[in-house]
């Protein structure tokens, strides 16, 4: 193995692994002897420190580490600081639709029309500026209720929130029905694991009505 080859290696596993390497760890994952490793070792520490890299092989107590020359650390800064691209998954996207359509909405809320939990959804997006708190609900133990906010119009090129497209309730159904697909999907339940009601809302309320006049009745024999 030539020197020009044994110093390309050093310098893919330096720089693949990010961390400090050993001169003993070198020597058996490059299969030379001690003292030709050093040598490379040297060769390579010599070639980064000219003024053009912005990288420096440095010795940490018999280990050896590839990293960024101090006068980079501006440069290095800026990339760190440098805004995010954000990215709506669906799941985000579901989230930020139930706020608009529904808000001011509180996260319980949001989780039961979803079907999952949403804590990672609404925190993501609070942090994107798209939906904020918008005070609490008067309620046992004062939920936080979310609603949009400005940058969400000028995301999505909308002046208010009338001109929200219309969802009928055919669509808001299938967009329910998603939300419970998605349960299932993302914890492996079946069909079982989601038993249906005992009727629907107004079932269940025509049937209140009817508990009451019956209740109502049996008030009116007892006086008579």
């Amino acid at each position: 193995m030539n020197m020009d080859e044994l110093m390309a290696k050093i310098e893919a596993v330096l720089f693949s692994l990010g961390s400090a390497v050993s001169l003993a760890v070198l020597v058996n994952v490059i299969g030379s002897d001690e003292d030709t490793v050093k040598v490379a070792l040297k060769k390579l520490m010599e070639k980064y420190d000219s003024d053009d890299h912005g990288i420096k092989i440095i010795e940490l107590d018999g280990s050896y580490k590839m990293c960024a020359k101090r006068e980079m650390y501006e440069t290095l800064i800026k990339v760190v600081h440098a805004p995010k691209k954000q990215e709506l998954t669906d799941s985000l996207l579901e989230t930020l639709s139930i706020v608009a359509y529904r808000q001011p909405v509180t996260r319980s809320d949001v989780e039961a029309i979803r079907g999952v939990n949403s804590d990672h959804s609404i925190n993501k997006l609070v942090e994107y500026g798209l939906i904020e708190e918008a005070g609490r609900l008067q309620a046992p133990g004062r939920p936080i209720v979310f609603g949009t906010t400005e940058k969400f119009l000028t995301t999505f090129d909308i002046t208010s929130l009338s001109d929200l497209p219309v969802i009928s309730e055919e669509q808001e159904s299938t967009m329910k029905a998603e939300a419970l697909n998605e349960a299932k999907l993302s914890f492996g339940f079946e069909d079982e694991d989601f038993p249906a009601g005992e009727g629907t809302e107004d079932e269940n309320s025509a049937e209140s009505d009817e508990e009451v006049s019956q209740l109502s009745k049996s008030d009116e024999k007892l006086e008579n």
